[in-house]
């Protein structure tokens, strides 16, 4: 594997959120087809409502060790509360990641028929703002994530709202991430390479660098949208619902170097996700003689649970 100069990194699609669907589809789906990424300004998310959110993350990964760690829930698999330094381990690795993440899910009313997929959220005590601000940004990162959607739909040659019933109530995930300063790595990196789980992945906080995708040349090529963008990438599920038609690409966050790597890096990604009970099945469209169907149908459910299970989240 080789580094490419940052400025081959501008065949990722770049675009506004604020133009129509139609005219996103085909250059977003060249970039997601080609990298497995694209860079989002224009997104429709709030800068102030991101500025309280990072604001608030940094407040909560500030508290002390034994105060975050009393959100942490044994056995819940990381899907709700703190998940505590250097637990996550990605696939094939050895090693734990330099990281430590708070997870927001869906929250549901009681007696809710997906309750049995998506437990209760939980709630910093110490902090009596970030309930309210984190469910106003899951909600705005959900509106986002479905215009993006549509554009690959419309790229697919779907109907623009296919994906809407898939995704409704979906089990989505936005997860605060906090990697402190590089002390004793021994071999570890903030985030080992890996692929995402889910459908698609909205990240905010991706400005610094150290956020790298693996192309197709077996290369590390940089992602860097500007301050307040999106860095987007195609996640398993929707590589498997199109037959890999659309990449989910091996990335990274490499560990800096120099003055960086005393100082800390935060990131909001946001997972968003099929409902539990969808069954991810290979698209009609997406199959030829030369693309042959390489999947099972496999509800996402069961495929998150199997994901979950080798990133030491779950046993």
């Amino acid at each position: 594997m080789t580094e490419t100069n940052i400025s081959e990194s501008k065949n990722i699609a770049f675009v506004s959120l604020d133009k129509p669907v139609e005219e996103l589809a085909d250059e977003l789906g060249r970039s997601f087809g080609e990298y497995g990424f694209a860079v989002i300004e224009n997104h429709g998310i709030d800068q102030a409502l991101i500025d309280k959110a990072e604001a608030m993350s940094r407040a909560f990964f500030d508290l002390p060790e034994d105060v975050k760690r009393g959100y942490f829930i044994d056995g819940g698999g990381g899907a709700r509360g703190y998940t505590p330094y250097r637990t996550e381990r990605a696939v094939g690795q050895t090693v734990t990641d330099l990281k430590e993440f708070w997870h927001v899910g869906r929250t549901l009313p009681a007696g809710d028929p997906l309750e049995e997929f998506m437990p209760a959220n939980v709630w910093p005590e110490e902090l009596p703002e970030f309930r309210e601000i984190f469910e106003t940004l899951y909600a705005e990162f959900e509106k986002a994530g479905a215009k993006i959607l549509s554009a690959i739909a419309l790229h697919l040659g779907l109907e623009k709202n296919w994906f809407d019933a898939t995704v409704e109530d979906g089990n989505s995930v936005m997860r605060l991430l906090h990697y402190p300063p590089i002390e004793n790595a021994e071999g570890a990196v903030r985030a080992a390479p890996h692929g995402d789980i889910n459908t698609i992945t909205l990240l905010l906080g991706a400005e610094e660098a150290g956020l790298e995708l693996l192309s197709k040349q077996d290369e590390w090529v940089p992602v860097s949208p500007p301050p307040g963008a999106l860095a987007v990438n195609i996640g398993d599920m929707l590589a498997r619902l199109t037959n890999d038609k659309l990449r989910s690409t091996i990335h990274r966050v490499r560990n800096p170097e120099g003055e960086a790597s005393k100082r800390s890096r935060f990131s909001m990604p946001f997972f968003l996700h099929f409902r539990p009970d969808f069954v991810i099945e290979t698209l009609p469209g997406c199959v030829d003689e030369e693309h042959p169907n390489k999947y099972e149908p496999l509800s996402s459910h069961e495929f998150l649970q199997q994901r979950l299970r080798e990133i030491n989240l779950t046993k």
